[in-house]
């Protein structure tokens, strides 16, 4: 019997939550299939059957463990049934293109005659359980054909017009959570998700940010004309000389790059008593998931070009998207990049992310009347952002942090300082 165990996704965890399973137990499993996902409070990984044999599951679904536990057994001795194929490649993906193209899932025959299910992030997996969605129907737009959130919510909306208007006479508790119906003015239903380890750590540090750290935000607007003037006039140039397409995050980058240099304290950490200060600037970079918000880790940003920078985020946000991401990618990071403009907000108070002392936090660009600057005393309509900098008032003085914004204000509206490097 070969134990399958928890691995280590990372030296800081120590316990992880258990997706569900892809295969059943007893079932006939080939060696590098995929069987379960698991879930830390950094990253998802994948469990790989470490050989071919009868699966015998001793650990369920939502289990939380300890690394290092075991959760299943392979009997490798066992004989493979009549019918049971070898797959022809790793099956890490059990949804592959058919003849026509398309991400339909591929019909295995096990000894049961069952039909392997298409592979789904464990996201999707439970919600298409709380909406009561059949994942034998719905097809997978994700890589290599995963289902995906977006996936069941587009084949829920489906079920919904569809239930709607085929006006059942006695409808089940999965119609009723799929219908679009109005409720009834009396209904007063509720329901309860557990928290995703990932979620629940994301409460824990913004609960210990507010709780440890002397908090405090300020905020200033910068005027995008002359960044998005480079980019309209650059952008087809940039993308097909260097691979990647040229958007602001690289432009904000460099721009904290150059004030962290100039007010280091915002790029240290405060360690019991002490301060630590870094010579290196790594700069996290806020991104939105299904599974909550993610921070990877931009390494060196001090020594990256602005393509360097794009092209490094790009793969971050892909991995991120894909549910890639590693806990290296995660750990670390002096100083931290949000941007809410990408969701239509305004002006924010961003949190630290402990134990950092400064986050930059980008908002929506408007139009707005402005002072015209080549034209003092006169009223002139600018794309204008809002910039918000909260930092740790026990380590960053105010004049620092207003100081600190003001330069990325400057660098932001005379880009070709961070060109000139001045």
């Amino acid at each position: 019997m070969i134990d399958i165990v928890i691995p280590s996704p990372g030296e800081s965890i120590t316990e992880v939550r258990l997706g569900a399973w892809k295969r059943g137990d007893g079932e006939w499993v080939e060696k590098d299939e995929v069987l379960t996902e698991i879930e830390s409070d950094k990253a998802t990984l994948e469990i790989l059957a470490t050989a071919s044999g009868v699966l015998k599951v001793s650990a369920q679904t939502g289990d939380d463990l300890k690394v290092g536990a075991v959760v299943a057994r392979i009997d490798e001795k066992a004989t493979r049934p009549a019918g049971a194929q070898a797959p022809t490649s790793k099956p890490a993906s059990s949804s592959a293109p058919t003849s026509h193209g398309s991400n339909a899932p591929v019909h295995k025959e096990i000894s049961s005659a069952a039909v392997v299910e298409p592979k789904v992030t464990s996201v999707a997996r439970k919600m298409a359980v709380d909406k009561g969605v059949d994942l034998g129907t719905v097809e997978g737009s994700g890589p290599g054909g995963r289902i995906t959130k977006t996936d069941v919510e587009h084949a829920q909306a489906t079920l919904a017009t569809t239930v709607a208007s085929a006006a059942p006479t006695s409808p089940t508790m999965g119609v009723a959570k799929t219908t679009s119906a109005p409720l009834p003015a009396s209904a007063r239903g509720f329901r309860r998700e557990r928290m995703t380890k990932l979620r629940q750590r994301i409460a824990e540090r913004l609960v210990s940010a507010k709780n440890t750290a002397a908090m405090l935000t300020t905020f200033n607007e910068a005027d995008m004309s002359q960044v998005m003037r480079l980019r309209a006039e650059h952008k087809e140039a940039f993308e097909k000389r260097h691979g990647t397409s040229l958007g602001f995050m690289g432009f904000f980058v460099k721009a904290v790059v150059g004030a962290l240099e100039k007010f280091p304290r915002l790029n240290a950490f405060i360690i019991g008593d002490e301060v630590e200060y870094h010579d290196f600037i790594d700069v996290s970079v806020a991104v939105g998931t299904d599974k909550g918000l993610m921070v990877p880790v931009l390494r060196n940003a001090n020594r990256l070009s602005i393509a360097e920078v794009e092209r490094t985020i790009r793969e971050l946000a892909l991995k991120a998207r894909d549910n890639k991401l590693t806990v290296d990618d995660m750990t670390g990071g002096t100083f931290t990049i949000t941007n809410g403009g990408v969701y239509g907000s305004l002006m924010s108070t961003p949190i630290l992310n402990p134990p950092q002392s400064g986050i930059l936090g980008m908002h929506a660009i408007k139009n707005r009347a402005v002072e015209d600057p080549k034209n003092p005393g006169h009223v002139a309509i600018r794309p204008m952002m809002y910039l918000a900098l909260s930092y740790d008032h026990r380590i960053v003085d105010g004049s620092e942090a207003v100081g600190f914004l003001v330069d990325i204000k400057n660098a932001i509206e005379n880009p070709e300082r961070l060109l000139l490097d001045v």
